[in-house]
């Protein structure tokens, strides 16, 4: 079954909101963003947060050693690469960090080179642009299993799943109303991917 992930998650409501869905992931950001958060808010949140979803942390060009340490202190389970973190930048967070690694690539009318070296792939329209790309390139797709994003939300969350079976669909804008995580919204979205109408 395709695992669900609610990214930008930045108060407390948001939090019981998820403790309420159960997704399986979810996603603090720490680059630019209406949606950051800093490690200490990040530390608050995760304490709030159901043991059983995993937390994954947003960064663009970030220092391999802060994602590390944010690792270390069990602020994030897994590391979310937005920038231009090539093959040499995953090894090295390697070297300091056990954390599985997702590393996002921008799709156009076509899927660019695949970056070496990560656990698995996030296919977006842009940096959280909140807009999809055309799914039929990603049709002969057999590489490592990869998060979707990018314009998701209730309206095409079931086709998405039933045409590309991802590994775990992702959303952020997509569950809000007027900028902010909306409750209704992410039960809706989780239900209709699992099939629970």
């Amino acid at each position: 079954m395709t695992k669900i992930k609610i990214c930008g998650l930045s108060r407390a409501a948001d939090i019981e909101a998820v403790n309420h869905a159960m997704p399986d992931y979810i996603g603090f950001v720490f680059a630019e963003s209406p949606r950051r958060v800093d490690a200490t808010l990040a530390a608050g949140l995760r304490k709030k947060l159901d043991k059983s979803i995993q937390a994954v942390g947003v960064f663009v060009d970030e220092n391999p050693g802060v994602i590390a340490e944010l690792h270390r202190r069990g602020v994030i389970d897994i590391a979310q690469l937005h920038g231009g973190e090539d093959e040499a930048y995953i090894a090295r967070l390697r070297t300091l960090c056990e954390c599985p690694i997702i590393k996002a690539v921008r799709v156009g009318s076509e899927l660019p080179h695949l970056p070496r070296g990560a656990d698995y792939l996030l296919f977006d329209s842009g940096a959280g642009g909140g807009k999809t790309f055309d799914w039929r390139v990603l049709d002969d797709y057999t590489g490592p299993s990869y998060f979707l994003a990018g314009g998701l939300d209730e309206t095409n969350a079931t086709e998405a799943c039933a045409r590309l079976r991802p590994y775990c669909v992702d959303v952020s804008s997509g569950v809000e109303t007027g900028g902010a995580k909306d409750f209704e919204k992410i039960k809706r979205f989780v239900n209709l991917v699992r099939g629970n109408f």
